[in-house]
């Protein structure tokens, strides 16, 4: 999530140039008990929005999205298998056979998956898929409340509250339903931070260095969210720039030489990775049809209440449509984001910053048609202007651009509740304080001698109007524990391995249903929960069609086409030697030594429909078995 800072010098209150400033002492450090106490709070809130999945963590997935879910289960499977297996982890045949996917061309979470293999092992990737997504949560919260508390906000209260916000916002929440990459921004306050640092004269070097380690490894966690955070930065520097051109170019040289050292080392690092992802196998360009520009943000979507907050309802959904909640801000905080930046926009570059990425991003996230209220207009929006083969955003949804307004409202809470927390200790602050640090200043209060009594009764109560009015605003959008559902267990053919003498080296296990991105959901966490020891046909993935580009899923094979429309139909159509003939060619490019069929509420009609096609199973254990060894050679 992309995070607005500014150079620490710069006061955020007082809006002092740190060109006409004197050089100042290292601010005071924070006590460890406040920060340990924010982040305990995290914690705990990353535990409770989990807590549906920890009463059978086994047995439970999101109740919106099962599949994603299950998706990433099999993503920490991957990367335990790689270390296990010491292979390389940008591909696997494990899925897809015989063909394999490209893993990093797709989200992977290798930067999450490989560290963590060990636990994995340990743990299994059910528990470690629930344990990783609390703990995301609550390390962006934390590295949000570092980067405002160190070099925003005098106020740890105010910090706490912004942290929050860019850690659990409604956006991160709805992603948090199975996508537990796009929760995963505990880097991109370092990193914004990181690139905000680059003008410091003297450590231009080092600053670039960090800069670049920092950006490889998010390069493995979401490379999505780092473009958002690129363009975040961009706009940031460009708004600096134009309203202290002088500061600007004095740190200009500075910046882009360490700008130059962090693209050379991400370069150096992130080189074959970034080749295999475009130039490796299974690799694809863009995706058929650039379906993902039509997901634009609807103008009603800011003042609605998420679905998952206190506030939300689950029939939003069937008014505005079926969408990615990536704002659903509510309109108390909408109208208190207006209020506050009506307030602080003129004194405060910060808020200026802030408001002009709130500004450009809502705009840019329109999509190609105006949406308002579930009902697309005649309006035209800018994405209808954007090619759909443009490099680096042709798999972008305008949709997720409004992530960067919901961190920028993030640090624009945490603004207003330190404006609260000042005015209701200053009685006669001064328009500028030309030496000394925001944190360092030390406001007069009511009891100074020297403060003008009539202002000090004024300004009491700005303190708990200002904490109130953020208060209002952010409850509503307090998380709900995410919505699991049961789901069925895997056959114990599968985990106690029983299948292991029907797969030797080199074939693969055909479940029914084979998985797609539709059907077989439960088919393909038998390949997580077995550390993906055999591998399958189809699977849940994007990888290239005939053209090269990105379809979903595994092209259908005649046979795989036939078991979906004979589940959808619940009725096995008539059969011919042809589809028999097809069969056995599909097996044999599949691979196939056993064909599975465990317990499923379509399991009558796919027994008769394989049965009708290669011959009749066998009962082993609590499923059907076909061994094809024989019948493919």
């Amino acid at each position: 999530m992309a995070v607005p800072v500014v150079d620490p010098s710069l006061n955020p209150v007082t809006d002092a140039d740190p060109a006409e400033v004197e050089p100042t002492r290292r601010p005071r450090r924070r006590p460890a008990r406040a920060d340990l106490l924010a982040l305990g709070a995290y914690v705990l809130l990353g535990i409770f929005v989990c807590l549906n999945y920890w009463g059978d963590v086994t047995g439970r997935v999101s109740s919106h999205l099962p599949t994603d879910h299950s998706w990433f289960e099999w993503l920490f499977a991957h990367g335990a298998y790689s270390v296990r297996h010491l292979e390389n982890p940008l591909f696997t045949a494990r899925q897809n056979a015989p063909d394999g996917v490209n893993m990093i061309a797709n989200t992977s979470l290798l930067g999450v998956t490989l560290p963590l293999a060990p636990l994995t092992m340990l743990l299994g990737p059910q528990v470690m898929y629930a344990l990783y997504l609390g703990a995301a949560l609550a390390a962006t919260a934390g590295t949000g409340y570092w980067m405002l508390s160190r070099h925003l906000v005098r106020s740890r209260a105010a910090a706490f509250v912004g942290g929050a916000f860019l850690g659990f916002a409604p956006g991160i929440i709805h992603h948090a339903n199975g996508q537990p990459n796009f929760v995963s921004n505990f880097l991109l306050p370092l990193i914004v931070v990181r690139v905000l640092r680059l003008g410091e004269a003297g450590r231009w070097r080092r600053n670039g260095l960090v800069l670049g380690a920092l950006v490889t490894y998010q390069i493995f966690i979401n490379e999505e969210m780092l473009l958002l955070t690129a363009l975040a930065c961009l706009v940031v520097v460009l708004t600096y720039a134009a309203q202290r051109p002088r500061a600007a170019w004095a740190a200009a040289r500075t910046f882009l030489a360490g700008l130059g050292v962090a693209g050379g080392l991400t370069l150096v690092l992130a080189a074959y990775p970034i080749w295999y992802q475009f130039n490796g196998p299974q690799s694809y360009r863009g995706l058929q049809g650039g379906v993902f520009h039509n997901w634009g943000e609807d103008l009603m979507a800011f003042v609605t209440f998420a679905r998952d907050t206190w506030a939300g309802d689950p029939a939003v959904e069937t008014t505005i449509g079926l969408t990615e909640q990536n704002t659903w801000f509510g309109w108390p905080l909408v109208l208190l984001s207006i209020v506050s930046l009506v307030l602080l926009v003129r004194r405060s570059l910060v808020t200026r910053i802030v408001a002009v990425l709130i500004v450009v991003f809502t705009v840019a996230a329109i999509g190609p048609v105006v949406r308002f209220d579930g009902v697309e207009t005649t309006v035209r929006g800018p994405w209808s202007y954007v090619p759909d083969d443009l490099p680096l955003v042709e798999m972008m949804m305008p949709t997720r651009l409004t992530l960067v307004v919901a961190a920028a409202v993030g640090v624009l809470l945490a603004l207003t509740w330190d404006a609260a927390h000042r005015q209701g200790r200053a009685v006669a602050e001064p328009a500028r304080v030309p030496a000394q640090r925001v944190d360092e200043q030390t406001p007069a209060t009511s009891d100074d001698p020297g403060a003008p009594a009539p202002v000090a009764a004024r300004r009491r109560w700005l303190r708990p109007v200002g904490y109130a009015a953020v208060t209002l605003a952010v409850l509503p959008l307090f998380p709900r524990p995410l919505p699991a559902q049961q789901i069925d267990p895997p056959p114990h053919f599968i985990t106690a391995g029983g299948w292991r003498p029907y797969v030797p080296a080199g074939r693969t296990l055909v479940p029914v249903p084979i998985p797609s991105n539709v059907h077989g959901l439960p088919t393909l966490r038998w390949s997580a929960l077995t550390g993906q020891e055999f591998p399958v046909p189809g699977g849940y993935f994007i990888g290239p069609n005939e053209l090269g580009e990105g379809v979903f899923g595994a092209p259908n094979r005649p046979t795989s086409s036939l078991i979906y429309s004979t589940m959808d139909k619940n009725a096995v159509p008539a059969l011919t030697d042809e589809n028999r003939r097809q069969a056995v060619e599909d097996l044999r490019f599949w691979r196939a030594s056993v064909v599975v069929l465990g317990a499923h509420p379509r399991e009558t009609v796919l027994r008769e429909l394989v049965t009708g096609l290669i011959g009749p199973p066998q009962r082993v254990d609590d499923v059907w078995v076909w061994d094809v060894r024989a019948l493919v050679g």
